[in-house]
């Protein structure tokens, strides 16, 4: 399916530019192509490369020190179910877990990392190597509709513009991000038993609905730790508890500052960094803002040095373990570069052709005749294609003085409730090299769907 539609998308935008004469210019497709392109290696993949080396060297000590095995039995009765042909104690449960949780926490730099290397243990269980498996599926379908319990982007859009109220989209965007999971574990599981989304292949001749599961042996447990060892774990939560409360309650620590006499340093420290002022929560804003706030905050750091000392006391290398591990991020990005460039060429190509533009016209009349605001569909079209491009969109609305706040709510909502489905289908399984990609698209695209309609639907009602 996927070599259809990104075929058609180039066909379509050539014919398109063609016709309303955008093939050259600034603007046009030839020029919009050349930095797409150069966007994908320059600014996508490489720094996605540096991110992902620190990332999956920290993953590397969280599978040696088995905290990645507990993880995953911890969230086994959940995730047996969604995944019934990965064995329960594989490590792709534990780094599954972890990408969703990042993801819920809008950790979108810890996320994609930890899915790629979700999705390289996954490939490990593959029995046919470039067609998708039912797990990858299901994972990448709800991946992209992950419950978002932090729109941050959106937010801080919203505060820019001088939204009354950024913070309300924080309830509809759960409830508008609960109904898309939802509807793509659904669909997921509907697809995947389709004859359609099951035909065989010349390279893959005897796929089934039911995946043949590769012979997969536990390692055996370890012992257990001594009760030093256990004290030592167990401060770092502790430690971090009490950074989350300086966060939530900055007054508190600014007498905290003054007491250890560190008052004449953080006032050095503001005046080189003046930007860091302005990531601190404010003592006014209500104490649930302030302990999301400090959630975010904190939550990096914790997992940094919570891996880092639960290895140490398991007696493992650190240091060596970790470069390891970040050795795996260079050669993954290499991989996924050429699947970035073919996609962000074809969205360039589709995007600054006007196909999109007209298809908007076209749809006009039917939307209006199901009160969906015709203003949103641009963001409803590009978000599953682009992240900047839909950002951008995201911001002409914002900026509009003639929109109400509830169409902007709306907007914003739809932002943090829908995820780029093509992008993460091209990375992710550009980075196992998997072609066939069965329904995986599809269950992207309905929860797309799902998300966008229960947006306008759950901001109607809280704000309308």
């Amino acid at each position: 399916m996927l070599n259809w539609i990104w075929m058609g998308m180039i066909v379509v935008g050539v014919v398109v530019a063609a016709l309303m004469g955008q093939l050259s210019g600034d603007d046009g497709i030839v020029e919009g192509m050349f930095k797409a392109v150069e966007t994908a290696v320059v600014g996508i993949a490489i720094p996605l490369g540096a991110i992902m080396m620190l990332w999956l060297g920290i993953m590397r000590l969280a599978e040696k020190s088995g905290m990645v095995a507990a993880l995953a039995r911890f969230v086994r009765p959940v995730m047996k179910r969604l995944f019934p042909e990965v064995p329960a104690d594989h490590p792709a449960m534990g780094a599954m877990v972890m990408n969703l949780a990042a993801n819920m926490l809008g950790l979108g730099n810890a996320a994609t990392p930890l899915g790629l290397k979700a999705m390289q243990h996954l490939d490990e269980l593959n029995p046919h190597k470039g067609t998708a498996t039912n797990s990858m599926c299901t994972f990448l379908a709800i991946n992209t509709s992950s419950v978002t319990l932090i729109p941050a982007t959106a937010i801080g859009l919203l505060a820019a513009q001088g939204i009354p109220n950024p913070t309300a989209i924080v309830s509809t965007t759960i409830l508008a991000t609960l109904v898309s999971t939802t509807v793509a574990i659904l669909a997921v599981k509907f697809f995947e038993k389709l004859p359609v989304f099951n035909r065989p292949t010349a390279a893959d001749a005897t796929i089934s609905v039911k995946e043949d599961v590769v012979e997969y042996r536990a390692t055996p447990p370890e012992r257990s730790l001594s009760t030093r060892a256990r004290v030592l774990v167990a401060l770092v939560p502790v430690l971090f508890l009490g950074v989350m409360w300086l966060e939530t309650f900055p007054e508190q620590r600014t007498a905290l500052q003054d007491r250890l006499g560190l008052t004449e340093a953080v006032q050095k420290l503001d005046a080189v960094k003046p930007k860091l002022e302005e990531k601190e929560a404010s003592a006014d804003d209500p104490m649930w803002k302030r302990a999301i706030s400090a959630v975010s905050i904190t939550a990096i750091p914790f997992l940094l040095v919570f891996f880092l000392v639960f290895a140490a006391v398991k007696r493992l290398p650190v240091y060596e373990e970790f470069v390891e591990g970040a050795k795996e991020g260079w050669n993954v990005a290499v991989r996924i570069m050429p699947f970035i460039v073919a996609m962000l060429a074809a969205l360039a190509i589709l995007r600054n052709s006007g196909a999109l533009f007209l298809f908007q016209e076209m749809l006009r009349p039917v939307l209006e005749f199901v009160h969906f605001p015709p203003e949103l569909v641009p963001m409803a079209l590009i978000r599953p294609l682009s992240g900047s491009g839909s950002q951008g969109v995201l911001v002409e609305i914002l900026t509009n003085a003639s929109f109400s706040d509830l169409l902007k709510y709306t907007a914003a909502t739809m932002y943090g409730s829908t995820e780029t489905t093509f992008y993460v289908l091209a990375v992710y399984f550009g980075s196992v090299a998997v072609r066939r990609t069965r329904h995986a698209l599809a269950a992207g695209l309905c929860a797309d769907a799902a998300g966008v309609i229960s947006a306008v639907v759950i901001c109607r009602v809280m704000f309308g």
